[in-house]
């Protein structure tokens, strides 16, 4: 049966798991494409400010990544808008004149930011905080400039501002309401959180109206309507959302302040669904992640032809942390609007914590908690049912309600009761999933149920849950993180089974060791082709097909479907042969970019996917390993051959240690730095290994990153020669590779197994050795994997027809 064409315009949370719960009831019925118009697969908007604050990367808040797509069969363009859908043609078109007819077509365009209408809001240095991009704008912002002003008191804002000061940033926040977050918060709760962010650092301008934003070509500062100024280089807009409708409104749907949908998410147009913050459900446009996962689950029953309960709206509540302060809110928690609503308090100043819960009649209607949430599940879900508190003393306010003497708080919640607000968890389904699933740990249960998958907020109460449920089969080292929710295994104790069971290919390792999947993910099939080729590299066939999509391709997809090429040039160093090669090459395949890299190599941007092995060919260099988990590159300065300063050289050290280390798999990308002095300007001290020549020897210091998470590197040794440098390096990479989880940076490993602990195996002379013969077997079976791919024809035939563009 053909068939039929399912189309999603937008690749944010809300339309992903529309699909991802079409999938779950039937993935044949439909042949999927998705349109997003960033470059990047679907990630969590909720976890941006993790991103701004240094505590997470990008990579690590991706909700479904590219291999997903590939997985499932689903068409996904990146970078490509949808400018026009024609009803009567069922198709959409896009701002590349692609047409892509449909059966079925979902709207989820989300939101767009507000930005106020200032003169000077288009100045260089405004930015709004509302994707990637805006966030690469202000790390990138903050190395260069150092006063940063944040427009909007709310929730957005002051994550704003809380990312900006652990950037370095002096941050003002300026906001129109007399206290912050007024939305989520009562008067004292908001005054309250802006004492303890205060404490924190940030400033704050209340009651203030921006009239203008200053500057010449850059933002230089603000001017408000009251005749004040302050200066600013760096201006964050956070005041607010709005449904992007313009292509539903284009198309002849009704629109009001989002698309008008029923309790389906049916527009009034046959075949078009709109789901998210674009779609507008009994007048109430929603822009909190909850609410669009509910709706999500009716949408995709509806579209699958599965009977189902009418989306009939949704309380909302809030439940978070503020810069590491707990707050909650949910349902209606302003008791002066109304006479027929009275409030409870309790406010303990000493421990900075306050609660608030608002009553019609003794009917909970409301509830607003401050320095201590845990109560806030409860809460919510009395507010939900209305609960009636006749019974209740007034001063058990200060416990959760209604407990029993004794009880725990996790016994004490209904099974009904709401977990994770965000994916719609209850305490009942928890149960379930550990009774009736066998899930022991809180991985388990996040694959099972979804619990703690989006913001991670309820993780500990998930614990908690667990634990009281187990009882005595609660098994504490079970709650290891296994390395993906297909196995309940570590890291550690699936390399262990390897090595104990002599196993040698991923499909073998899944099925001995008890996989819950047939064929895995995209998380342990990685992990387990990087763990077998560790252990036995001479042995162990390299499983191309485990590998992400860049590895793959040998090059590092483009937000427009082309693809980035980066030949390797050892140390950073060339010659004109190569030059006039690269040259050529660039001509002769009409390559629109080329860019030199940070690390010292030409980098050719635009290349054609039907293009890349011919590329490749024409060039005849290695490759530069540009998206691989491996060594990326070696940087050099000049060193003493040429440079006053110098005193080792360094070029020709980078170079044996590139040439040395080249192609060399590792848990991940390695980049390394050769500095001829203390003056270090081949950025030795933020790499993962990074040497700087000093008189009579060698500094190696490692550990170091210079991306989000920026951390100097530790100085791990002094020794005298270069051919110290290479074993000490040779041992410390082979250790890393061997202890280290999949994706784990070297920074974060330093720290996680401590800088001594490497220094006592490395300065064992025999433990050394054994580090480097092991690794130097595993360098003797390196090639260059692009020429060795060339060579498989019907490989590459297969892999160049059949890959997903994503």
């Amino acid at each position: 049966m053909k068939k039929k064409q399912l189309v999603l315009v937008g690749n944010g949370m809300a339309g992903v798991r529309a699909v991802e719960e079409i999938l779950k009831i039937s993935n044949e019925e439909f042949q999927i494409t998705i349109f997003g118009n960033e470059p990047h697969p679907n990630y969590n908007r909720i976890l941006l400010s993790k991103v701004l604050q240094g505590d997470t990367d990008v990579k690590d808040i991706t909700l479904n990544d590219w291999d997903w797509y590939e997985e499932n069969g689903i068409q996904l363009y990146t970078g490509e808008e949808v400018v026009k859908v024609d009803p009567e043609s069922k198709t959409v078109i896009t701002d590349t004149g692609r047409v892509q007819p449909y059966d079925e077509l979902i709207l989820a365009t989300g939101s767009l930011p507000f930005i106020l209408p200032l003169p000077g809001a288009d100045k260089e240095g405004v930015t709004a905080f509302r994707d990637i991009k805006d966030t690469d704008i202000m790390l990138e912002a903050s190395k260069t400039y150092k006063k940063a002003a944040v427009i909007g008191g709310g929730l957005l804002g002051l994550e704003a501002a809380r990312g900006l000061l652990n950037l370095g940033m002096d941050v003002t926040v300026i906001h129109l309401a007399p206290y912050l977050m007024e939305r989520q918060l009562d008067a004292t709760a908001g005054r309250l959180l802006q004492k303890e962010l205060e404490k924190q650092g940030m400033k704050f301008l209340l009651e203030k109206q921006t009239e203008e934003i200053y500057g010449e070509t850059r933002v230089e500062g603000l001017t408000f309507k009251d005749g004040s100024t302050l200066e600013a280089d760096l201006v964050v807009m956070a005041v607010g959302i709005k449904p992007n409708v313009q292509l539903g409104k284009d198309c002849g749907l009704p629109v009001n302040r989002g698309i008008v949908v029923n309790d389906y998410m049916e527009t009034e147009v046959p075949n078009i669904y709109a789901v998210g913050e674009c779609a507008e459900h009994r007048g109430i446009a929603y822009g909190l992640v909850a609410p669009l996962y509910e709706q999500a689950k009716v949408l995709a029953k509806k579209i699958c032809g599965v009977e189902t309960a009418p989306y009939e709206g949704s309380v909302l509540s809030t439940q978070l942390k503020v810069s590491g302060v707990e707050v909650f809110s949910a349902g209606d928690f302003n008791e002066d609007e109304g006479e027929d609503k009275k409030a409870l308090k309790v406010f303990d100043e000493q421990d900075g914590i306050y609660k608030k819960i608002v009553l019609r009649g003794n009917q909970v209607i409301g509830a607003v908690l401050f320095g201590d949430s845990s109560e806030g599940n409860r809460l919510f879900s009395m507010i939900q049912k209305g609960a009636d508190i006749s019974d209740t003393s007034k001063i058990s306010i200060l416990q959760p309600l209604n407990q029993e003497e004794g009880m725990s708080l996790t016994a004490a919640m209904s099974d009904d009761e709401i977990v994770c607000g965000c994916n719609g968890v209850s305490k009942g389904m928890i149960i379930q999933a550990i009774k009736e699933q066998g899930c022991t740990s809180t991985d388990e249960i996040k694959a099972c149920t979804g619990a703690s998958r989006s913001c991670g907020g309820c993780k500990p109460l998930v614990a908690e849950i667990l634990q009281h449920t187990l009882g005595s089969e609660f098994d504490a080292s079970a709650q290891k993180e296994a390395i993906c929710g297909c196995t309940d295994l570590s890291r550690d104790e699936i390399v262990a089974e390897i090595r104990e069971k002599g196993l040698t290919h991923t499909k073998e390792v899944m099925n001995v060791l008890g996989w819950k999947t047939a064929e895995g993910c995209s998380k342990c099939r990685p992990a387990l082709n990087y763990y077998l080729g560790m252990i036995n590299p001479k042995e162990y066939e390299d499983e191309r097909e485990s590998r992400f999509v860049n590895e793959r391709m040998h090059a590092n997809i483009q937000k427009d479907g082309t693809y980035s090429v980066v030949p390797r040039m050892y140390g950073g160093v060339t010659n004109s042969n190569d030059l006039r090669r690269i040259a050529d090459v660039v001509d002769k395949y009409e390559i629109p970019l080329v860019k030199m890299t940070g690390g010292q190599r030409i980098d050719l941007i635009g290349v054609k996917k039907e293009d890349l092995p011919k590329v490749w060919a024409d060039l005849d260099m290695p490759s530069g390993f540009a998206y691989g988990k491996t060594l990326r590159t070696v940087k050099t300065c000049v060193g003493e051959q040429f440079c006053r300063f110098g005193t080792q050289d360094s070029m020709a050290l980078g170079i044996d240690l590139e040439k040395k280390f080249e192609g060399l798999y590792t848990p991940h990308k390695i980049k390394m730095a050769v500095s001829a002095c203390p003056r270090n300007c081949a950025e030795s001290g933020i790499k993962d290994i990074g040497v700087v020549g000093i008189d009579g020897g060698w500094e190696i210091y490692v550990g170091g990153n210079g991306g989000t998470h920026l951390r100097a590197g530790d100085l791990l040794m002094k020794v005298k020669t270069a051919e110290e440098v290479i074993e000490i390096t040779g041992a410390y990479l082979q250790y890393y590779r061997e202890t280290a989880n999949y994706l784990e940076r070297t920074s974060a490993w330093v720290e996680r197994v401590g800088l001594s602990h490497v220094q006592s195996i490395l300065n064992d002379k025999e433990k050394r050795k054994e580090l480097n013969d092991r690794i130097n077997q595993a360098l003797s079976v390196h090639k260059d994997p692009w020429k060795d791919f060339l060579e498989d024809e019907k490989t590459t035939k297969q892999l160049f027809e059949n890959v997903v563009t994503s």
